[in-house]
């Protein structure tokens, strides 16, 4: 399956956002789904996951303001970010997966936050 991350925009300090993801094909419940990010010149990072039972992790720069949602019907995600900072500047991206980090990567969506 491919996944594909929307939402982006421009948006100041602050602000916020919801992401959305969007899956090619249907993928069991039993996947996590996940949030994901690459800062410019950084490696791709976890920031966020949530499992079938609705247990979720945050990565600590981000818990408290992003929150992670799935819609197990609609085989989608979102991603709500509130109180965007400069650092949170990146392109995100999904992906369903069981464990480990995926090997396939789909489209990302391009989050700026500049005054």
């Amino acid at each position: 399956a491919q996944f594909v991350a929307s939402g982006g925009a421009s948006v100041q300090p602050g602000g916020s956002l919801t992401l959305f993801c969007t899956a090619s094909e249907w993928v069991p419940p039993r996947y996590l789904r996940g949030w994901y990010r690459q800062r410019p010149g950084k490696d791709r990072e976890l920031i966020a996951s949530i499992n079938q039972d609705g247990h979720i992790y945050y990565e600590h720069t981000v818990e408290g303001r992003f929150t992670i949602s799935r819609d197990n019907a609609r085989n989608t995600a979102s991603l709500r970010m509130d109180s965007l900072k400069s650092e949170d500047t990146a392109v995100y991206y999904c992906n369903y997966f069981l464990g480990g980090w995926p090997k396939t990567w789909g489209q990302g969506t391009q989050v700026t936050v500049s005054s």
